[in-house]
């Protein structure tokens, strides 16, 4: 990934971004073209430190056929993103760009046994059922057992050796003070992603934003 020095991610915040979304686009390439699957992960530590992103994907999945080599595959997690317009800027002569999270994990892969997949299924569920509190979590014991056995047969479990971290994080840190503040302001109107971006710009350099805050708590009643 290229990464301008501004907006490089040290390896413990992009694997600590990657585990928080928990879903990326894995790559492969086949020795003619690449091939590509969105789908959910999580992340696991080796006896040595070595990162490693669990996942699984239906048997007749084309990746399938190139796992269990020495051949690297990238996993690509974005976060939000936003275009930015140059009116926005205090500054003239700005040009158009887009603000972003990205983070690639790229190792080999290898196949897990079925009771690694079985492990691994029961993972996945309680990492993002968890997000759903105070819903009682689904567990794959709801299931009856002959079911989820059909089911299983349907997908292969992976497990991705993780030999390279990449982050970049492209929120504006090289603009001026001025700049930053006129940009997170304006993205604060937009779209969803839009406002997560101008949390983020928020979160990076509150002094910024110190006048805005105090201003807020000086208008209260």
């Amino acid at each position: 990934m290229y990464t301008p020095p501004f907006f490089k991610q040290d390896r413990a915040a992009s694997l600590k971004f990657a585990e928080a979304r928990g879903f990326g686009t894995m790559c492969a390439f086949d020795g003619s073209k690449p091939i590509a699957s969105p789908l959910p992960f999580y992340l696991t530590y080796a006896a040595d430190g070595t990162p490693q992103a669990a996942f699984h994907v239906a048997r007749h999945n084309p990746l399938l056929k190139l796992a269990g080599s020495d051949a690297s595959w990238l996993l690509a997690v974005n976060g939000p993103d936003a275009y930015v317009s140059p009116d926005w800027y205090v500054s003239p002569d700005q040009v158009p760009t887009w603000l972003y999270q990205s983070v690639h994990l790229s190792g080999p892969v290898r196949l897990l046994t079925d009771d690694e997949l079985s492990v691994q299924i029961d993972t996945l569920s309680d990492k993002f059922e968890s997000w759903l509190l105070p819903k009682k979590p689904w567990t794959s014991g709801k299931m009856t057992a002959g079911r989820l056995e059909t089911m299983k047969k349907a997908i292969v479990g992976l497990v991705m050796n993780v030999e390279e971290v990449e982050g970049s994080f492209k929120l504006n840190q090289h603009k001026s003070d001025a700049d930053y503040a006129a940009i997170a302001n304006a993205l604060s109107a937009g779209d969803a992603d839009a406002r997560q971006i101008s949390d983020l710009m928020r979160q990076a350099r509150p002094q910024v934003f110190a006048d805005d805050t105090n201003m807020l708590e000086g208008s209260a009643p």
